[in-house]
């Protein structure tokens, strides 16, 4: 009928469409629809949170690149200790990003059940939370270039309008939140795999032992349809925080569990806890 007229994405054309004596055929069993199309969403889904995480990247190399050749009152803005908080808390979202799509994705070429009963779960975490994280993350981008960074000539305006997309493409966040509830519900499978993934991290924070104690104490118990959200939201946050401390630099796992599992939950990017070494943070992501 018509090419959409989209807030973004336009170099990606969507249509809409109409079917009139279309032939079709039947794929999967008789009555089971929603099981079929939700296998082929499990793939598209690793895809949408790659995707995002490439958003993330670009948007982030920009920040660091402007911060790094911007100078003001002297000094680089990348020297700017109000600066610096902001690029090292960015660049702790984006690495536990990192951690958190290459775990999925290393699960999905796994053969063996419990690692392809983790992916069913966790891709389902990621799309929700890295999905709803990115726009707020990228506009933190943009304005670490002040004015320039709203201007339509330069990338972060693309970037923008396309930080959205992701997470209302392939299940928008309540419909991803009751997927697992579901999951969790009906494959006790990928609810042990996710349990295991976290537990053998135990020990290694003590703000991640706390938060892993009461997410596991709340998921004995019913949660309600309104109340998804919450838990959804916390479970793709531990699962970074695990990741994290499993596999990252020891400064990257400790800020992010101290930021992000304290009181501040990291809501605002900037708001690091007193005394975070920065500069090992920060290093890994300027430009030499």
């Amino acid at each position: 009928m018509r090419l959409k007229d989209k807030l973004g994405n336009k170099s990606n054309a969507s249509s809409e469409i109409e079917y009139h004596g279309a032939t079709g055929w039947l794929i999967g069993e008789a009555g089971r629809g929603v099981a079929t199309i939700i296998d082929m969403v499990h793939h598209t889904r690793l895809g949408t949170i790659s995707a995002t995480l490439g958003i993330m990247r670009m948007a982030l190399a920009q920040a660091v690149n402007h911060a790094q050749g911007r100078s003001a009152f002297q000094k680089r803005l990348i020297d700017q200790p109000a600066m610096r908080a902001v690029l090292a808390d960015l660049a702790l979202e984006y690495e536990a990003a990192v951690a958190l799509v290459v775990r999925v994705a290393k699960a999905f070429d796994a053969p063996d059940g419990p690692e392809r009963a983790f992916a069913r779960l966790s891709v389902a975490l990621a799309k929700y939370w890295l999905t709803k994280r990115n726009p707020a993350f990228v506009f933190e981008c943009m304005e670490c270039l002040g004015g320039a960074g709203y201007v339509e000539e330069g990338p972060m305006p693309r970037l923008y309008r396309e930080a959205p997309l992701n997470a209302i493409w392939e299940g928008s966040g309540n419909v991803i939140a009751l997927d697992v509830l579901r999951t969790l519900a009906k494959q006790p499978d990928s609810r042990e795999a996710y349990i295991g993934e976290l537990a053998a991290q135990r020990g290694k924070h003590a703000r991640f032992d706390a938060a892993l104690d009461t997410l596991l104490s709340d998921m004995e118990g019913p949660v309600g349809e309104a109340q998804a959200r919450g838990l959804v939201g916390r479970m793709a946050l531990l699962l970074q925080a695990a990741l994290l401390l499993a596999h990252g630099p020891a400064t990257v796992a400790e800020t992010f569990c101290e930021s992000r599992l304290g009181g501040s939950d990291g809501r605002m990017f900037g708001v690091l806890p007193a005394g975070a070494d920065i500069d090992p943070i920060l290093e890994r992501q300027v430009f030499a």
